[in-house]
C-alpha cells in the first residue's frame, strides 16, 4: 500500500484543495425541512447535513438551501462542500440519483459522458479511489445525505 503524500495539494488537486480551504454551504439553517449527521468513530470524521425546499412538504420542489458541516479531514470537508453545491437546486429524486452516481464512481464503475457531465466538479474526488483508506472520508457526507433524503420520504 502506498503512503499518502505530505503535500495535500499533490494529492487532490486544485479543485479538492479550494473546496476544502473554502467550505461553501457551511450556515446552519433556521428551519431545515431535514438534517442528518452521521460520525466515523474510527478517525473522528464528523458530517452533518441539513436541506431545506423551496415549497415545504413538496419533493418535487427544489432544494432551495443546504448546510454541509464537517469535522476531520480535508477530504470529508471538500466532499461535502462538493456535495451541498452539487444538490442545491435539485429535487429530492435527483439529489438521490446524484448520490448514486457518485457512490458508482467511488466503486469503479464505468460512467458514460453523460453521467461525469451531471457529476460536474465531484468527478475530482474519483482521485481518492488511490487511496482506499479514504474512500470512507470521501462517502461520510453522502451517507449524511441519503438518510437526510430518506427523512424528507424521498428515497
Amino acid at each position: 500500500m502506498s503512503s499518502l503524500p505530505d503535500n495535500p495539494d499533490a494529492l487532490y488537486g486544485d479543485v479538492i484543495m479550494d473546496h476544502y480551504r473554502n467550505p461553501r454551504h457551511r450556515t446552519r439553517l433556521s428551519s431545515p425541512d431535514a438534517e442528518a449527521e452521521e460520525f466515523n468513530p474510527f478517525c473522528g470524521d464528523r458530517a452533518a447535513l441539513q436541506f431545506a425546499l423551496a415549497e415545504p412538504g413538496r419533493n418535487d420542489a427544489p432544494i432551495a438551501a443546504v448546510s454541509a458541516l464537517a469535522e476531520g479531514c480535508s477530504i470529508i470537508q471538500a466532499s461535502a462542500s462538493l456535495l451541498a453545491e452539487g444538490v442545491q437546486g435539485r429535487t429530492v429524486e435527483q439529489a438521490a440519483d446524484l448520490s448514486q452516481l457518485f457512490r458508482d464512481l467511488m466503486q469503479g464503475k464505468p460512467l458514460p459522458p453523460v453521467a461525469l457531465a451531471e457529476l460536474g466538479d465531484l468527478e475530482a474526488l474519483e482521485v481518492v479511489r488511490q487511496y482506499p483508506v479514504r474512500i470512507k472520508c470521501v462517502l461520510l457526507p453522502w451517507v449524511a445525505l441519503e438518510e437526510g433524503l430518506r427523512r424528507l420520504g424521498g428515497t
